[in-house]
């Protein structure tokens, strides 16, 4: 099986002095660009590319939560509806945020089953651990899902042990719920497991992209979902720094835009991104997995539909077109977009 993706980023090395540079490495990918009816907008590559969404699909995971009163029931505010968005950085605010979160539900953090990993807050800061810290489940980026996972289960008095198995309950409505976000056929969604061991979904990027424009119009949209949608992506609007943490990209976003764009990693090469001003979502994909090709990537889309403005340029400046620099601190060359988007 083959797919027509296309060059969508490329880094340099050299000319930093006099002009010139050799490109060095290049990532193919596809874009989509969707509006909140479902029309095809543009694209680079393959927009039809079945892509697994990995944390891209969390707020469509938190839909069975909202739809059946769960926020009402355990009063759960914005905070929480963000979390439940999330791959956090396991900063001391989103630790606490998810605590609280079990507490309600009557549960602690020895029931998440998402594994352990050494928060994101070091990579995203450039620390270290001390030496010998530990870290427990309620620390891995997407403890925030999981423990709505569970405040789902307790509000429907369903087995919280095998909550992540694909035929819990929960997740048999999250695929239904994700078919109808997205406007995907059922049987047209791959499964498999994703690095938090929750089931995970490969959709079209248009189909992602068709979510996140549906996601960013909210309470606008026309369709059943879109009182839910709306409570979610207001959740991630107003609390960007839950959604993602500290020297994180999808913060960067989101602040750049406060109010209009919804953004959501996911991991090897995932990005969406809807646009509330406009009714739009993108969704792209980076072949090789490579995350900062697929933030470059959606910054040059994003450049090309002329979405950036000057408060825009000036905020993502660093992300869009990244320095490369050695050890030494030296520049040695750049990371740029080389999208070309195809209108219709």
């Amino acid at each position: 099986m083959s797919f027509v993706h296309e060059v969508l980023v490329e880094s340099t090395r050299g000319g930093c002095r006099d002009g010139g540079d050799t490109v060095e490495c290049q990532h193919a990918g596809s874009v989509a660009v969707v509006d909140a009816s479902g029309r095809l907008v543009a694209s680079a590559g393959d927009p039809a590319f079945v892509s697994f969404t990995r944390s891209a699909l969390k707020p469509f995971q938190a839909l069975p939560f909202v739809l059946d009163g769960g926020p009402e029931h355990f009063d759960f505010g914005s905070p929480e509806l963000a979390m439940m968005c999330a791959s956090h950085s396991g900063e001391p605010v989103h630790v606490s945020t998810v605590s609280g979160m079990l507490a309600r539900a009557g549960l602690t953090p020895d029931r998440l089953r998402c594994g352990c990993q050494v928060p994101l807050r070091f990579t995203a800061t450039g620390s270290l651990p001390a030496p010998g810290e530990r870290f427990g489940e309620i620390e891995h980026n997407c403890s925030g899902k999981h423990a709505g996972f569970l405040a789902w289960c307790v509000l429907h008095e369903r087995p919280t042990d095998t909550y992540l198995d694909p035929g819990h309950p929960l997740q048999r409505a999250i695929r239904e719920r994700v078919t109808e976000a997205c406007d995907v056929p059922v049987g047209a969604m791959r499964s498999g497991i994703d690095g938090c061991s929750a089931p995970n979904h490969a959709i079209p990027l248009s189909a992602l992209a068709l979510g996140y424009a549906r996601l960013a119009q909210g309470e606008r949209g026309d369709t059943a979902l879109a009182p839910a949608l709306g409570r979610l992506s207001a959740a991630m609007i107003a609390h960007p720094e839950l959604v993602s943490g500290t020297g994180r990209h999808d913060l960067t976003l989101m602040r750049a835009a406060p109010g209009d764009w919804v953004a959501k990693a996911g991991a090897d090469g995932v990005q969406a991104i809807g646009i509330r001003s406009v009714g739009l979502g993108i969704a792209v994909k980076i072949i090789d997995g490579n995350p900062r090709a697929a933030v470059v990537a959606t910054l040059g889309v994003l450049d090309q539909l002329g979405l950036l403005g000057v408060a825009q340029h000036e905020a993502i400046a660093a992300l869009a077109r990244p320095e490369i620099r050695n050890a030494s601190g030296l520049l040695t060359g750049e990371v740029r977009s080389v999208a070309a988007l195809r209108r219709g």
